[in-house]
Parts: C-alpha cells; structure tokens; sequence
C-alpha cells in the first residue's frame, strides 16, 4: 500500500478545497461589486425621484411593499429557529412574542413614519437599494442549514451558483429582466437579493464543506482558504470596476457602465458551477444518507487507510442523534455562535468594503482616486488573511480574535477623529488600512473557521441561525450607515466622526466578549467539540 493510501492525499483534499472556495470568491464579489457602482445607483435610481413627484410616490409606494414582505419572510425564519430550538409549545410562544414586537416596530418606525419624499426617505431607499442583497443572505442562510441537510453540500453550492448568474444577469439587465411589471429600480432590487440568496447559501455551506472534508490538524488553515477566497472576490472585482469605470466619463457609468459590473459576475459564476460537477459530497453528509461504502472510499482519500476507519466510527457515532434540537448542547454554543456572527458585523467591516470608494471621497478624493484607493484597501485585506491562514492553527483562535478586536476599536476611533477634525490625510488612510489589517487577520477568516468547528455533526444546521444573524447584523450595519453618515445634523456635530466611534466600541466589546466566553477549539476534531459541549 502506497504513503499516500494510508496517509491521505494532500492534492486531492487541497484541490476539492480550492473548488469549494469558489463559493468564498462569489460572495467576496456579489458582495463588493456594489462598491464601485454606489454613486451610479443613486443617480439613475435616487436622484430621479426628487424631481419626478410621480414616480417619487410609485417608488415609495413599491419600497413599502418590498420592505413589509421581507419583514415577512424574516419573521417565518425567526419562527422557524424558535421552533427547532424549543419546538412546538414554547417556539409558538417565543416566536409570536418576536413577531408582535417586530409588528408594532415595523408599523411605528416604517409604514406610518415613510409617506413623504424628505431627506431621510431618500437615503432609506438609496440605502436599502445599495445594500438589499443582504435581504437575499439572510433567507439563503437561513435556508443553509434545511438545504445542507437535505439536498447536500455540494448541491447546496450547485444551487448558489444558478442563483448568481440569474442574479449577474437581471441585475444588469433590470429593464429587460422586469418579470412583474414593478419600477425599474424594483426589478434591480429583486435580483440583488435573489443574488443574496446564492451569497447566504454559499457563506454558510462552504465553510461547512471544507470542515467536513479537511483533516483536523489543517481545518483551521484550509477553512481560513475560504475567507481568502471572498477577499480575493472582493479584490478582482475591485480592478473590474477600476477598468469599467475608466472606460468612459461619469455620464457613461451612471447609464452603462454599472451595468457592466453587474454583468462581469456571470463568469466566475459559470465557472464554480462547472466545477462542481467535479467534486464529491462530503463524508458526513454520505453517512447521514446511508452512503457508507462512498463515505469510507472518500475518507481513505482524506486520512489515509490507517484513520479512515476510526474516523468512520466517531462519525457514525456523532449522527446517532442527527438533526437533534438545537439546544442539545444548551444554550450557550447558540449564543456564542450568534454573538460571533453580530460582532463580526458590528465592528463595521462592510461599512468599508461597501462603502470605501464613498468614504474616500467624502476625504476629497476624485472618483478614479477613491476606486484605486479601495484597490488598496482590497490588498491589504487579502494580506493579513494570508496571515491569519498560516497563524491560526499554530497560535489559535481566541489569541488573534482579542488581538483583532482591540486593533480594529483603536484604528476606528482613530478614523473618527480624523473626520471630526478634519484631518483627512495619512492620518485617515493609515487608520482605515490598520483597520482592514487586524480585521483579516483576526474576525474575517476566524469567525468562519469557530462557526464551521463549534456546533456539533448533531445539531449542524444551527450554524444556519449564527448565519442567519450575521446577514441582519450586516443589513442593520449597511442600511444604516447612509443613514447616520448623510444625516445632516450629525455631519453638523461630530464632522462623519460618530459612525465611526461607534464601530471603534463595537471592536473593543468583540475582544472582550471572545476572551471571557469564546472556547479554544484549536486541534480539536469536529467529533471531539461535541464531546466538548456535552461537559
């Protein structure tokens, strides 16, 4: 027998993994490919409104609707989490008192207050059209947990990359593509969050695949592949929207050009879709299945020969109580698995990924500038993930999470007085950079390798909660920050300074968080954290 037999193969597990990580590189670019199209979407969507009362009235009129069914859709998922974790008594009680709370908000601070065209109604919609994608992350993670279980990973990702391309198309397309006869800016709206969907299933079922597949001893380093993969997403689609918005003049990319940066989407998406065909299911999810002869063929590829077997056995074992209530282990992993999910978005991430061409030139720069500026921030960020990949098994979780989180609250305080007193200079760009820096060395890529290590073969699908949090967590952070950032009499108090204070807080109390409650769970097998959670 071979080396290789009876140790695994290295190229084999290394190659499935870069696959996989396709499904990183199309949520890196779903997410980040509205960066570059920011001021075009308000021009040819926003601006219009201010001065055609009619259409004003249509749009609001449609804003409404749309916001209402996805509070809808949110509020059934929230339920549908109550039940698993309670089940059926106690979830009917939890999720009516979540629903009618959620009603009384949604009616006092939305459809009563969103009736007239003022400032704030505005940048509402401006807010909600740049950001209503993580609509569509919300449900697809949501969904992540019931797909994964039942159609599989490697379907599941099948699935994701179909609902990019009809997403890179409609997008693109939005007048062509108008299925419901809705405003134009509606039918963007849809297939960004159908788009969404595909980002949701794919932030929650590719870590999970690649855990499922990777040996313990480098499921740190191989999981921390897929956060390379979204930053290197992110990256590309930064240079793509770099060169088409150099291809003409500002007229040109408020018309046609952003339809370009939809478009270019189609293609890494087709990609991922073609090579999946060439993957297998993993291990866990054949053996759930009653594949076992598959399941010990394909760990014989990943472990060799000589652990296949006892792998085999821990796994079965771990499936005896397959698809459990997800307080089995009790409440905490839960929490500690939500809580990850919100500060991962609370510290303000997606404020620069999103926004960082606008954040540049709110500091004076031009529109090429600002878009070379944010090439900057994307190499940066995909440096320090770099770092975190070849970090994270060696040192440990917990250590680069406090020293990330401590980093990210001093540089985003340091942003914010820059804006307060006008120091927009090196100052600001250093404080940005250090704040991309720590984050992709620390809350980027670690927070997806704890999700995919901490909830147990048993109650796997509850990483779809923790998902499922991250995605409204970003919603709130991405809907809001126009908000606060274009509110007149803040930009009048604090200068664009408070947002950023706010986020500064925000990564101190991460630290904090994750050196008091969060477990190490460095080395550990996937089997092994059940029996963690169990004492």
């Amino acid at each position: 027998m071979s080396q290789a037999q009876t140790q695994g193969s290295n190229s084999f597990i290394l190659t499935i993994t870069l696959v996989a990580t396709l499904g990183g590189l199309l949520f890196g670019y779903d997410t980040a490919v509205i960066n570059g199209a920011i001021e075009a979407l308000k021009v040819f969507f926003v601006t219009p409104l201010e001065s055609d009362h009619a259409l004003a009235l249509q749009v609001i009129g449609e804003y409404k609707i749309i916001i209402s069914l996805c509070f809808v859709v949110v509020s059934l998922l929230v339920s549908s989490f109550m039940f698993r974790m309670y089940g059926k008594k106690k979830g009917m009680i939890y999720s009516g008192i979540v629903i009618v709370a959620g009603i009384i908000v949604w009616y006092t601070q939305f459809w009563v207050s969103v009736n007239e065209i003022s400032e704030n109604t505005l940048n509402s919609i401006n807010g909600f059209t740049i950001s209503s994608a993580i609509i569509g992350c919300i449900i697809g993670g949501s969904i992540g947990g019931y797909v994964s279980q039942n159609i599989g990973r490697k379907r599941g990702l099948v699935l994701a990359a179909v609902l990019f391309i009809i997403s890179a198309i409609g997008s693109a397309m939005p007048e062509i593509m108008n299925v419901f006869g809705a405003g134009t800016i509606t039918s963007f709206i849809f297939y960004r969050i159908i788009g969404g969907m595909g980002v949701g299933i794919a932030s929650m079922l590719s870590p999970m695949y690649i855990a499922e597949i990777a040996p313990a001893n480098i499921r740190g380093k191989l999981v921390s592949w897929n956060q390379f993969a979204i930053i290197f997403g992110m990256l590309v689609v930064y240079f793509v929207n770099y060169i088409i918005a150099s291809s003409g003049d500002d007229g040109w990319l408020n018309e046609i050009g952003w339809r370009y940066m939809f478009a270019s989407e189609t293609i890494p998406a087709i990609i991922f879709l073609v090579l999946l065909y060439f993957v297998p299911e993993t291990p866990r999810f054949l053996i759930m299945k009653s594949r076992e002869e598959e399941a010990k063929t394909l760990l014989n590829k990943i472990v060799g020969s000589e652990k296949a077997p006892g792998l085999l056995v821990d796994i079965k074992e771990s499936l005896k109580e397959n698809n459990a209530p997800w307080l089995t282990f009790g409440g905490l992993i839960i929490v500690i698995g939500i809580l990850l999910s919100v500060f991962q978005q609370f510290v303000g991430i997606n404020v620069v990924l999103y926004y960082a061409s606008e954040i540049f030139r709110n500091m004076g720069s031009d529109t090429d500038t600002s878009l070379l500026q944010t090439i900057l921030v994307g190499a940066i960020n995909l440096i320090f993930t770099v770092l975190a990949i070849y970090t994270v098994d060696r040192f440990g979780r917990k250590p680069l999470m406090i020293i990330g989180g401590i980093g990210m609250g001093i540089c985003m305080f340091a942003l914010g007085f820059a804006f307060y007193f006008n120091q927009l200079g090196l100052v600001a760009l250093f404080a940005m950079l250090g704040y991309v820096a720590f984050f992709a060395m620390s809350w980027g890529p670690v927070t997806w390798v704890l999700l995919s290590e901490i909830f147990p073969n048993s109650i796997r699908s509850a990483m779809s909660m923790a998902v499922a949090a991250q995605w409204i967590a970003n919603m709130i952070v991405s809907w809001t920050f126009p908000m606060m950032n274009d509110n007149s009499w803040l930009t009048n108090q604090f200068n664009h300074g408070f947002t950023y204070w706010l986020y500064g807080a925000m990564g101190l109390l991460s630290a904090l968080f994750v050196w008091k409650v969060v477990p190490e769970t460095k080395g550990k097998t996937l089997e092994e954290m059940g029996r963690l959670w169990k004492k």
